[in-house]
């Protein structure tokens, strides 16, 4: 458990001590301890600025993205997947080996594929190219699926309808309150899953103006390499740090729902 404490937070720890070094420091210093001089703040105030705040446009379409994208693939896993678990159509098996076919294909096989289909339609370089992938949550779908049938007790259904609830009341007045949790663990995984994604916004997005912050920041790496490098690898760093943020934020504060989702949700009955 301590080494398992040590590999998790000492990537963390060597971010935080490096965001409060300027350049100078970052390189004659070591990398497990403070510089000289506490730089954080003016480095934050450098990378707020830098090419006329870009880092804050690639924060603005990242939360886009999210919102949308994260947002967008949440609710339809769980109108989906309350759907598959409540519901008897034609066809459900074959959407349930579907699902499983898909949770099975790694994302970056599709990437290519969905480059030519974007491309095609003229959706390559605009936000959609990002944001539509972004709705296609296989494993959400089945998560979901799972958790509305544990959660759910298909008694309750059939008493709200007898009371005369209609199939929407009852979905959005009974049913979301007692998936809750599910909901909660689904929209973490998506927020993570868009605010990390780099892979297809490297093949979609060519406009500097439209990165994500995973492809923004790797610009900015490349910028610091090569033989006219520029000397901001202390900026990457504070950027860096700044991007990682919302998103320990989101799991601290979230934590008891996500938590209770993965264990109400890790058994089928």
């Amino acid at each position: 458990m301590i080494f398992f404490a040590i590999y998790c937070l000492l990537p963390l720890y060597w971010l935080v001590v490096n965001s409060t070094k300027d350049y100078g420091s970052l390189l004659s210093s070591s990398g497990l301890w403070f510089g000289d001089s506490f730089q954080l703040f003016a480095n934050i105030g450098e990378v707020l600025t830098r090419k006329d705040g870009i880092f804050v446009r690639w924060f603005l379409n990242t939360i886009i993205y999210v919102v949308v994208g994260a947002g967008g693939a949440t609710l339809l896993a769980t109108l989906g997947g309350y759907g598959m678990a409540k519901f008897s159509f034609p066809g459900k098996k074959s959407v349930f080996a579907v699902i499983l076919g898909a949770i099975a294909i790694p994302g970056t096989a599709l990437a290519v594929p969905t480059f030519l289909m974007f491309s095609s339609l003229g959706l390559t370089n605009t936000m959609l190219s990002v944001i539509i992938p972004a709705l296609v949550s296989p494993f959400g779908f089945y998560l979901m699926w799972i958790f509305a049938q544990e959660s759910v007790p298909t008694e309750v259904l059939e008493a709200a309808r007898v009371d005369g609830s209609s199939e929407i009341r009852t979905f959005a007045t009974i049913s979301v309150r007692m998936m809750a949790p599910g909901i909660v663990t689904v929209l973490l995984f998506a927020v993570v899953a868009t605010w990390n994604n780099y892979f297809l916004p490297l093949i979609m997005l060519r406009s500097e103006s439209l990165y994500p912050l995973p492809l923004g920041l790797q610009a900015w790496n490349l910028e610091a390499t090569g033989v006219q490098a520029s000397p901001i690898y202390h900026l990457v760093i504070t950027a860096s740090l700044l991007t990682i943020i919302p998103i320990v934020v989101a799991f601290l504060s979230l934590q008891r729902f996500w938590q209770n989702g993965l264990s109400a949700g890790s058994v089928k009955a």
